[in-house]
């Protein structure tokens, strides 16, 4: 046997999942609060003796982790168009497992300066124009920045005719510069991996430190990745496989948190009919976005601004005005779990109006067009209406016998025609949360990985 402790420091619980590697098998899972305000080594040896209770003691082999404590990656950028440089700096930070607070177009004003500052991002993506286009933007950008100050890192992936430029003008306040490839050499082109791979590199030198996540260093072999970014290994390797194993094929998986709901697509998304044309930058094949207005506590409000009160009041079948105390109190008593009837089918209808709200804005969606031709369709975004396969994770839909429900509301609806949702999909449910034990473990044993998920994802039945 040899024994792999990984540990996942989230902001609330710090989970840990030992597995076997010669035998791939997982050998069992458990969770403590985080103790990141104080000594986080604390957190992790109340988890792990939680874990010890069922397993026994274990000598492990190694150990890996990954975090969002103390806020996860918190990432700010800019760019030049709203659609295309911006948008593609916003899909390489989150794609890099970030959190993004905002995203800035055009030339940032002292205002926006004093804003970005005033966040404290972990890191800034300064990007801009194609390759030998646009140049004027960035280097106004890289000025106010520099003017503004700041301790954050900045990485330049932008213009590659003004990089250099721009990181001479940022050294001279003496923080910390790192250029990459272009996120948008050319028109409508996407390059993101290597400023994805650059923001990780930063993660693990710097910002690990910075929250204090080193003082774990000497009871693990590395903090590798933030928490989103190893989710999103999982799910690539869940759907592609490995060269030994083959994968599950196209997926999208939902993770409803307490402050965030995260969907992630491993797809093409092409458009499923030849009188369809596509609008807009092209969708990465690994995708994911971050709702921060909908989570089942600290963002509870906006689940019920998104989806509507009645509609909420619909599904758990409780009147209007005692959803909307009930939601008053949960959004002020944001560690209370549903502990009667009541509780248990507003949480249902809440988290059914999350992956309802989130799966919505993360596909595609079509619209008519008449053209010379006749009726054409212009697609915005990923069709994801032939993905066979919907994940599910997050307390409210891993602890609910209602699961399938729940994540019926992740589908194509007739009421909302354009909306590109799966139409009918296996719903499979990661009911011990070992998925980013798994994108963890995948750096070093990918067909371990990938074989114990397909053995502990559990199958709730088809949607039709």
């Amino acid at each position: 046997m040899r024994p792999i402790l990984l540990i996942d420091f989230g902001s609330t619980y710090t989970k840990v999942t030992a597995v076997d590697v010669d035998n791939g098998v997982l050998l069992g899972t458990s969770s403590s609060y985080t103790t990141v305000e104080t000594d986080i080594n604390e957190g992790l040896a109340n988890a792990i003796a939680l874990l010890e209770k069922k397993t026994g003691h274990i000598e492990f082999s190694e150990r890996y982790a990954a975090s969002s404590a103390a806020g996860g990656l918190k990432m700010m950028a800019s760019g030049l168009v709203p659609e295309l440089t911006a948008e593609a700096a916003k899909c390489a930070s989150l794609g890099a497992g970030a959190k993004v607070l905002k995203t800035y177009s055009f030339e940032l004003t002292e205002d926006d300066a004093q804003e970005i500052v005033d966040a404290k991002p972990d890191i800034f993506l300064l990007v801009g124009g194609t390759d030998g286009g646009n140049s004027k933007c960035i280097l106004h950008n890289a000025k106010t920045l520099a003017e503004v100050g700041g301790n954050f890192p900045i990485v330049i992936a932008g213009n590659r005719n003004a990089a250099k430029e721009c990181k001479r003008i940022l050294e001279a306040d003496g923080r910390d510069i790192y250029i990459c490839e272009n996120v948008m050499p050319k028109f409508g082109v996407l390059n993101i991996e290597p400023v994805q791979k650059q923001i990780r590199d930063i993660f693990l030198q710097r910002i690990v430190r910075a929250k204090g996540l080193s003082r774990a260093n000497e009871l693990i072999s590395g903090i590798m990745m933030p928490t989103p970014s190893a989710m999103m290994c999982a799910m690539k390797l869940l759907a592609d496989g490995t060269d030994d194993m083959d994968g599950i094929g196209e997926l999208v998986a939902v993770d409803v948190g307490g402050a965030t709901t995260d969907v992630y697509s491993i797809a093409y998304g092409m458009p499923q009919s030849p009188n369809t044309v596509i609008k807009g930058l092209p969708e990465p094949y690994v995708k994911r976005t971050v709702e921060g207005d909908i989570g089942m506590r600290y963002s509870i409000h906006g689940i019920v601004d998104a989806a509507g009160l009645d509609t909420v009041a619909a599904i758990s079948g409780i009147d209007t005005v005692r959803v909307s105390e009930l939601v008053d109190m949960l959004s002020k008593h944001t560690d209370m779990l549903p502990d009667c009837d009541e509780l248990e089918r507003l949480d249902e209808a809440l988290a059914s109006c999350a992956v309802r709200t989130a799966v919505a804005r993360h596909a595609g969606k079509i619209e008519e067009s008449y053209t010379m031709m006749g009726l054409s369709y212009v697609q915005t975004g990923k069709d994801l209406t032939g993905v066979k396969t919907l994940i599910v994770t997050g307390g409210s839909l891993i602890h609910t016998k209602r699961t399938g429900k729940i994540a019926s509301y992740a589908f194509y609806d007739k009421s909302e025609p354009m909306s590109l949702r799966p139409k009918n999909a296996r719903v499979l449910v990661d009911r011990k949360y070992i998925l980013a034990a798994m994108g963890l473990l995948a750096e070093h044993y990918p067909n371990v990985a990938l074989s114990i998920m397909k053995k502990e994802l559990k199958e709730n039945g088809i949607a039709e």
